[in-house]
């Protein structure tokens, strides 16, 4: 198999110079350069990027552990990440989880044996602490506030919107308030925001009559509202997790011709733009890119982005 040593003996260059015109590099003249390059294309030579990268110690590739892409949250996270790899010429390998701890512990020995310069963690099934134990083998940050993990962090400040938007439906008189949940209040730092900002505005913890969990597609957002329809429970609002399971729970009532509860959405998608719900933007593109830098760059920090309700009434 061809190498960099064979290029420079038939070019009669050293090794040095010949790595200098394969990484495009000042310092080598033109004619220099044109008789390297001549050798090159003639053995039809190309730079093992695995030899490469053990040399210089780094991948040049950040691992990224989500549970789906089915939620626009996700996508949304995903974009910013990728966006802030480009520039910062880095590759992204999405890793799928489901939330499942085996899994993600695959990831974490991957990523112990260098397979990865940094991972980031848009949510988890494994509990922080044992995350937390694999940073002596490089950066790792996550999406969520890390609490007392001692983890690098980026994430949306969510509470304050969320009791902005369950305050704007009391002030309107909506008393009974359904709340639609990706996953159980137990395991989701996010269900536990929704809960503890009805706590705030409510005064009491939200029933388990009035929740869903397992909604993430808009379809998802349509069956919850039949089942809420077919067991006779009626809500004056709707408190659902992204604009797009907000218009499938509209397509429920609509369908059952029955009056719509006042909707509120998240993620600010078109579909709520046009449906005018209002809606909660968690700015995750910018939470993405924050991540990324965090994990390039190996600095401890928590960054919380502010989240903002926008209300279209």
């Amino acid at each position: 198999m061809t190498n960099i040593h064979d290029v420079a003996r038939l070019s009669g260059y050293s090794v040095s110079t010949v790595s200098r015109v394969l990484n495009h590099k000042d310092y080598v003249t033109t004619e220099t350069r044109a008789a390297v390059q001549k050798v090159i294309d003639e053995l039809d030579y190309v730079p093992n990027d695995v030899a490469r990268d053990l040399s210089r110690g780094k991948t040049m590739t950040i691992g990224v552990i989500l549970p789906n892409l089915d939620h626009p949250y996700f996508v949304q996270l995903i974009q910013g990440i990728t966006k802030a790899a480009f520039v910062a010429d880095y590759h992204v390998i999405l890793l799928s989880s489901r939330f499942e701890a085996e899994i993600e512990r695959t990831y974490l020995a991957a990523f112990r044996r260098k397979a990865y310069d940094a991972l980031i963690f848009t949510s988890h099934g494994l509990p922080l602490a044992e995350i937390a134990t694999y940073q002596k083998y490089g950066p790792i940050v996550i999406c969520q506030p890390p609490r007392d993990s001692g983890l690098s962090a980026a994430y949306a400040h969510r509470r304050q919107t969320y009791v902005q938007a369950l305050t704007t439906l009391k002030v309107q008189g909506c008393q009974r308030v359904a709340l639609l949940m990706s996953r159980p209040i137990a395991v989701s730092e996010t269900s536990q925001a929704t809960a503890e900002a009805y706590r705030i505005v409510y005064g009491e913890s939200p029933r388990p009559a009035m929740l869903a969990t397992d909604v993430i597609t808009m379809a998802d957002g349509q069956r919850a509202a039949e089942r809420f329809i077919a067991s006779g429970q009626t809500f004056e609002a709707i408190f659902a997790n992204s604009d797009d399971i907000a218009v499938g729970v509209q397509r429920a009532y609509q369908q059952a011709k029955l009056p719509v509860p006042v909707l509120i959405g998240q993620e600010h998608q078109l579909s709520g733009e046009l449906a005018q719900f209002p809606t909660i933007d968690h700015h995750c593109q910018i939470v993405g890119q924050q991540a990324l830098q965090l994990a390039v760059s190996g600095e401890k920090r928590r960054i919380a982005i502010d989240s903002e309700f926008i209300n279209n009434w």
